[in-house]
C-alpha cells in the first residue's frame, strides 16, 4: 500500500456545556464495514465536493485557510450534517441556524451522493462556519489495517438551537455523552469504542467545558500520530508518539484489531 492509498477523512468533536460537558457520539451501523458497532465521533472521508471552489461564496473563513484545510472543513462540517442533523454555519444577517436545518430524506439524499452538500447551502441560504472549527489532532493509520485514512480531528461548540438525530443508515444513534462516561463505558466493555476514539476522549476529559478544550487545543503543539508497531516481552504494542499530548501509550495490539 503506497500513501496514495490514505484517504483524507475528517471529524468533528462537537461539544456543549448544558447540561453537562458533553460530546456527541454516534453508534456506527454493525453493517458498515470500519468500525461496525462502535461508539464515535462525527466523520468520514473527504470527497471532491468537499473542494469545490464555488464554496468561496457560502463559506466564512474561506480566505483564512489553505485548500486542504478548506476541504477538509467541508467535509467534516457535511460528516456531521449527514450524520447528526446539525450544521454549522450563520444566516447572512449574523443569526445561527435554529430548529431541524434539513430533513433526513435532504441528508440521506447528500450521503448517497445524489445532492451536493454546497446545493442545500445555497438552498438554505446559509454559510457555513469553516472558522468554528479548531483542530483537536491528526491521527494516521498505521499499515497493518486494511483500510488507511489521514484523519484531521476538529472540536466545535454545537448550536444550542439545532437537534442532532442519527441518519439511520451509516449512525444508528446519538447521543450527548460525558468524556469520562465514554471513557468508563469502554473500560466496563459495554461499549465498543476503538483506539483512536479512547484516545481522543481521554485527551478530552482534561477539559472542563467546551471553551477549555478549544483553548487547550489551540495551545497544544499539533503532532500527527501514526502509531508504530513494537515488540514487548509480552507481545506486540502500539505507541504513540510521546510529544502528542497523550502521555506514555503502550496498547497492547490485541486490543485495536
Amino acid at each position: 500500500m503506497t500513501t496514495s492509498d490514505i484517504k483524507p477523512a475528517a471529524t468533528i468533536l462537537l461539544l456543549r456545556d448544558e447540561p453537562s460537558f458533553e460530546v456527541l457520539m454516534v453508534k456506527r451501523h454493525h453493517q458498515i464495514d470500519f468500525a461496525s458497532g462502535a461508539l464515535v465521533f462525527p466523520g468520514g472521508k473527504s470527497h471532491a465536493g468537499d473542494h469545490d471552489l464555488a464554496w468561496a461564496d457560502h463559506a466564512l473563513g474561506w480566505s483564512e485557510f489553505d485548500a486542504e484545510q478548506r476541504g477538509l472543513r467541508i467535509a467534516a462540517i457535511r460528516e456531521v450534517f449527514e450524520e447528526a442533523g446539525v450544521l454549522l454555519g450563520r444566516h447572512g444577517d449574523g443569526r445561527s441556524i435554529g430548529g431541524e436545518c434539513a430533513t433526513l430524506e435532504t441528508r440521506q439524499k447528500v450521503d448517497a451522493g445524489e445532492l451536493p452538500f454546497l446545493n442545500v447551502v445555497r438552498e438554505l441560504g446559509v454559510s457555513i462556519d469553516l472558522k468554528a472549527l479548531t483542530i483537536f489532532a491528526r491521527w494516521i493509520t498505521p499499515p497493518l489495517t486494511p483500510k488507511r485514512f489521514d484523519t484531521w480531528f476538529y472540536v466545535a461548540s454545537a448550536p444550542d438551537d439545532q437537534v442532532a438525530a442519527c441518519d439511520g443508515r451509516e449512525t444508528v444513534d446519538a447521543e450527548w455523552i460525558a468524556p469520562r462516561e465514554v471513557l468508563r463505558l469502554a473500560e466496563a466493555g459495554e461499549r465498543k469504542v476503538i483506539f483512536p476514539t479512547r484516545m481522543n476522549v481521554r485527551l478530552l476529559a482534561e477539559a472542563q467545558s467546551a471553551d477549555d478544550c478549544v483553548a487547550r487545543a489551540q495551545a497544544r503543539k499539533l503532532v500527527t500520530v501514526e502509531p508504530q508497531i513494537q515488540d514487548r516481552p509480552g507481545g506486540k504494542v502500539l505507541v504513540l508518539p510521546p510529544d502528542a499530548g497523550y502521555g506514555e501509550v503502550e496498547e497492547p495490539l490485541a486490543n485495536v484489531m
